[in-house]
């Protein structure tokens, strides 16, 4: 399998450029957020994970993250911002390190919009053994799934237009007012442009689909308190199978947990983030 991280589209992709980060110092990278990953009025929470993945992997000596843990503090919005890494740890198989991503405002204060605590390594050189109960969702073909490019304009978020992303039937009743009330959503996941998907990609992918929160007849922002990604595996390329479950909202909090399944039917990464959906009904 070729690897994703140097594929013939790595660096060229709408993806690869709105995540860019340019070195300004050692430990200090400029980025330009861009509003084509924007949903409601805040930049989506994974591109966001995804930018402070890409400054991470420049400062460590290992490529990829195996598990990333961000707290969003506030909401990211388009425009210039600034990551600050730090290496906290360095060894031969695994390096850690941490990452913050802050914006200025025209008055020149200065707001911390994530942060986050990350253990890199490389997954090319992972040993092939794996035995798990694990067993890819049962999503329809693609072909039969609901895309999200064809949403009304005034429901569509801006960030669709980035993605390929077809929803599983089963689970978009709350586009039709009938929401389930299981609290599932499952999606075939991709960008829109074609790119492979590679493991900075997957951080993306795991808070790209609408939230569990709909089928649960919740309307509304759904913002992530903390997030938590394991990334397992290179992913083959062609589309992911996302699913999302969420077992309990207490409190006004609510947990999401995330599958990723590439198109060899290979778990490459899991996640769990905590939310606070907004309680109206839909």
């Amino acid at each position: 399998m070729s690897d994703p991280r140097t594929g013939p589209d790595a660096g060229t992709s709408e993806f690869d450029r709105d995540t860019a980060v340019r070195p300004r110092e050692p430990g200090c990278y400029e980025a330009e957020l861009s509003p084509g990953w924007v949903i409601g009025h805040a930049v989506n929470g994974g591109y966001l994970l995804a930018v402070l993945g890409r400054a991470l992997r420049a400062t460590l000596p290992h490529p990829d993250p195996f598990t990333i843990s961000a707290h969003y503090l506030s909401a990211g919005t388009p425009g210039p911002a600034v990551v600050r890494t730090e290496t906290v740890r360095t060894g031969r198989s695994l390096s850690t390190g941490t990452a913050s991503l802050c914006q200025t405002a025209e008055d020149g204060t200065e707001t911390e919009r994530i942060r986050v605590l990350a253990t890199y390594g490389d997954l090319a050189a992972l040993p092939a053994d794996v035995r798990t109960t694990a067993k890819p969702p049962e999503i329809p073909p693609i072909e039969h799934c609901v895309n999200t490019a064809d949403a009304p304009g005034d429901t569509k978020p801006v960030m669709a237009g980035r993605l390929d992303m077809r929803l599983d039937p089963a689970t978009v009743g709350w586009a039709l007012g009938a929401p389930s009330g299981k609290g599932e959503m499952r999606a075939w996941f991709g960008l829109a442009d074609g790119r492979a998907p590679d493991p900075l990609s997957l951080l993306l992918a795991v808070d790209a689909l609408p939230p569990t929160a709909f089928e649960m007849g919740l309307g509304g922002w759904v913002p992530t308190v903390e997030l938590t990604v394991h990334v397992r595996a290179l992913p083959a390329p062609g589309p992911l199978r996302v699913a999302l479950t969420t077992r309990n909202l207490a409190g006004g909090f609510m947990e999401e947990d995330a599958e990723v399944w590439d198109s060899a039917d290979r778990l490459v990464a899991q996640s769990r983030q905590l939310a606070r959906p907004a309680l109206g009904r839909r």
